[in-house]
């Protein structure tokens, strides 16, 4: 076996340390406004371009090394409260086209990749909700890989909707149980988080509500480097590090 300091490709991890990577992977893309700021372009929208293309590269090395589950933070409910209405225009056109160019990528149907949006998706637009609803029901039996995007999402609104659930099934509250509260989550039918990546942490170390139910357990990562600028060195580094840790679980 390749000593893990050793490792430089996507290839070489997957070969050698399989059976160690995260079956589920989060990753909060953070920085994309900075970056812009930084390079000293005006236009502010032009760092969500390059967050997105740099998704679709990470997209496609989480295939390549395996990764079953990654969802990512692309949008919270807070980010929308607060950012003017072009931005927030922009950005779920931009949201759409990524995940409607996603959708006609040949990969996904011959990797068999679910794609699925969580988060209060009654606030998008109408012509978003439906393109939602047609890629969901096209892929919904796909099960080797699964993407996930997080949109108009709170980790603490998940878990209230769950509640809303769990009450208007009628069950009974002695009958309420861990495994009853993920069953009504948004993210019922996938696992919880093995390893949260976070970029753009240059004052601190949070998740901003991101999958608060599911990372109970996970391992996390916070970057300094802002999204646009992460690349797939970067997350072979985050990878072998994963791997070095000793996840007791509790235990």
């Amino acid at each position: 076996m390749i000593p893990l300091e050793n490792i430089n490709s996507i290839e070489q991890l997957k070969e050698e340390y399989a059976d160690k990577l995260p079956v589920h992977l989060g990753m909060i893309l953070d920085g994309n406004r900075r970056w812009i700021k930084r390079k000293g372009i005006g236009e502010s929208l032009k760092g969500h371009k390059a967050g997105y293309e740099t998704l679709k590269k990470i997209i496609y090395s989480s295939y390549d090394i395996g990764i079953k589950y990654l969802s990512i933070y692309a949008l919270s409910a807070d980010n929308v409260a607060k950012r003017s209405k072009k931005e927030i225009s922009y950005l779920f056109e931009l949201l759409l086209r990524g995940i409607e160019d996603l959708f006609e990528e040949p990969l996904t149907f011959e990797k068999k990749v679910r794609i699925q949006v969580f988060g209060r998706t009654e606030g998008l637009p109408q012509e978003f909700q439906a393109k939602i609803k047609k890629i969901h029901e096209s892929t919904k039996n796909h099960n080797n890989y699964f993407f996930n995007i997080c949109i108009l999402y709170d980790g603490q609104e998940e878990t209230v909707d769950a509640v809303k659930r769990i009450i208007e099934k009628g069950i009974q509250p002695d009958r309420i149980s861990k495994q009853i509260i993920k069953q009504n989550l948004y993210t019922h039918n996938i696992p919880e988080a093995d390893y949260i990546i976070r970029t753009g942490m240059e004052d601190g170390a949070r998740i901003s509500g991101f999958l608060l139910w599911d990372s109970s357990y996970a391992e996390f990562r916070f970057r300094k480097e802002l999204w646009p600028d992460y690349n797939e060195e970067m997350l072979i580094e985050d990878l072998k590090e994963y791997i070095r840790r000793n996840r007791r679980k509790g235990a």
